[in-house]
């Protein structure tokens, strides 16, 4: 059992989903007024947009970053840039909740040393997913991914090392946090579509704060 930055014990309270993930159930609730507030503030620096994938389709959920390095997809493909190409200024910096919440819930799970330096920002709207994808566009896949659910319920899906075939589903509840590294970092995954409902701080929506460390880091020492 770890103590975090805000004073609670959550270590075991860690939920093996497959080889590598972990399901933190409620672990953001104790700081979610505090990460509402630093989403919006992220959002009026670089508001929330559908990017482009590299056919020319836009993305379903409507995105922003923040910290050093921001997650971008246009016609030239996916990559991690400075700077907000729409509004030719730096990221917003990461709000201290966001990175602090990160590296405990990493470190809770066994990911010592997490330091994110990129939180992608995504907003579901109702009948809106995710499609089974890999990350694959950071620098080391030494590093954990850790995913914070706010507002509406939605089924986070856990494929294989190939696309295809069965998934494994994970509902994700407001205040949830989800670390998935190690062999679970090459699983393909996804979501499906987001339900209909109205939750009571958020709406008819989905937030997703996506924490990774996208650039060179020092690696965790054994």
């Amino acid at each position: 059992m770890r103590q975090s930055e805000f004073g609670f014990d959550h270590g075991d309270a860690a939920e093996a989903i497959v080889d590598g993930a972990f399901l933190l159930r409620g672990r953001a609730l104790p700081v979610v007024d505090e990460l509402l507030v630093g989403v919006q503030d992220v959002v009026e620096a670089s508001p929330l947009r559908h990017m482009i994938t590299p056919g020319g389709a836009p993305m379903a959920a409507a995105q922003s970053n923040c910290g050093a390095l921001g997650w971008v997809a246009d016609r030239r493909g996916y990559r991690y840039e400075a700077c907000d190409p729409e509004t030719g200024r730096p990221w917003p910096a990461m709000p201290q909740v966001f990175a602090s919440l990160a590296r405990d819930a990493a470190g809770e799970c066994g990911y010592d040393g997490f330091d994110p330096d990129c939180c992608l920002l995504n907003r579901y709207e109702v009948g809106c997913g995710m499609g089974q994808h890999v990350d694959a566009d950071e620098q080391d896949f030494a590093w954990p991914i850790v995913s914070v659910s706010l507002g509406l319920p939605m089924t986070f899906r856990f494929g294989g090392v190939e696309r295809g075939g069965k998934t494994l589903p994970v509902v994700l509840q407001h205040g949830d946090v989800l670390v998935f590294g190690g062999a679970a970092r090459r699983r393909y995954h996804g979501t499906s579509p987001l339900k209909r409902g109205v939750h009571p701080v958020l709406g008819a929506c989905r937030v997703n704060l996506t924490l990774r460390r996208a650039g060179t880091g020092a690696l965790p020492r054994d």
